[in-house]
């Protein structure tokens, strides 16, 4: 009996592609060549199944391209990139990596957070600029993140761990927002109080951003909810591209409305609005909150773990739909 076959859609750990080819007969891209949309639907013609990464746009137009497809395993827990309807719909099974990312992330959101409070880049910059020739009182002066206010928008797991963080290791006080409030246990293990997300704009030192990308999240933070924060509270964006409207946000920072931001991802990445490359109040980094070695080896091997329990028949571990029959 022939094996199914699989297409891995980007350059992963060779030896986790060495585990697959046991199971399946493999297409990889060792290249890491990012294929456009009819390029990967026609590599998508003959598979089985596709391993894929945020890059790799899931959609109606894609499934009807490629007749053999039942399974798209996700090596990440956002999946924006996959059109959920439109693959219930066709009877194809979604997957991600929940849980195995969560404390390497919140790791870096409160990293990117401290950075940001705490001026690091800029004053980076100034340094290798040559310009620090002497000291001053108020030389990258930023804000205290022991004993201040922390806001959470979006109290999943990584937004729990980033409050645990806040509250356990540096005495904030913790209040959150989110779609449906945590149980009584939760709120208390994270140290953590509910409020309106307009109450959370206008009261937290440090506002971080956890929230899942859908069309209801898009510009959750826009120009009026940048005006409700404080002129020195800080806004750090580990959660998607299109959760914050960036050239807004680039204007608030030029105008000091309010004092930095940190951000992980990007409307449109990898293109980064050029109007936040000319700010010097807020962090970049290349979405790479979950970039460690042990981390993103447990990602790629829980999306091939995904791919060998469907098809041998015993179900995705992590699934993201619920086809009501498959194909």
């Amino acid at each position: 009996m022939s094996k199914p076959r699989i297409l891995v859609a980007r350059a992963i750990f060779p030896d986790i592609v060495d585990r697959l080819r046991e199971h399946f007969d493999v297409e990889a891209n060792p290249d890491d060549v990012i294929w456009t949309p009819q390029e990967l639907a026609a590599r998508l013609a003959d598979k089985d199944g596709v391993l894929t990464t945020g890059s790799q746009r899931i959609d109606g137009a894609l499934l009807s391209a490629a007749p053999r497809l039942k399974i798209c395993a996700n090596m990440a827990v956002g999946y924006n990139n996959f059109d959920v309807d439109a693959m219930t719909a066709a009877g194809v099974q979604g997957t991600n990596t929940p849980d195995v990312l969560t404390e390497t992330t919140a790791d870096f959101g409160f990293a990117l957070l401290m950075a940001t409070a705490r001026r690091m880049t800029e004053s980076e910059h100034y340094l290798r600029a040559g310009k620090w020739t002497k000291w001053s009182y108020d030389m990258f002066a930023g804000s205290d993140i022991h004993g201040s206010t922390l806001g959470i928008i979006g109290m999943g797991r990584i937004g729990q761990g980033i409050a645990k963080r806040g509250a356990h290791g540096f005495g904030m006080k913790v209040i959150y927002h989110n779609r449906s409030r945590l149980s009584p246990a939760l709120e208390a293990e994270c140290k953590a109080t509910y409020v309106g997300k307009e109450e959370l704009l206008r009261t937290a030192d440090h506002v971080v951003l956890v929230v899942p990308y859908t069309a209801a999240s898009h510009h959750t933070i826009g120009a009026a909810e940048l005006a409700l924060m404080k002129p020195t509270a800080t806004l750090v964006n580990i959660a998607r591209g299109g959760i914050v409207d960036d050239a807004a946000l680039a204007v608030a920072l030029r105008e000091r409305r309010i004092a930095a931001a940190g951000l992980d991802v990007f409307e449109g990445e990898p293109s980064v609005h050029p109007d936040l490359l000319t700010v010097p109040n807020v962090v970049l980094t290349p979405h790479i909150a979950s970039a460690t070695v042990p981390t993103r080896r447990a990602m790629a091997n829980l999306a091939a773990d995904n791919l060998i329990a469907f098809f041998d028949g015993r179900g995705p571990l992590t699934p993201v739909n619920q086809p009501s029959t498959l194909r």
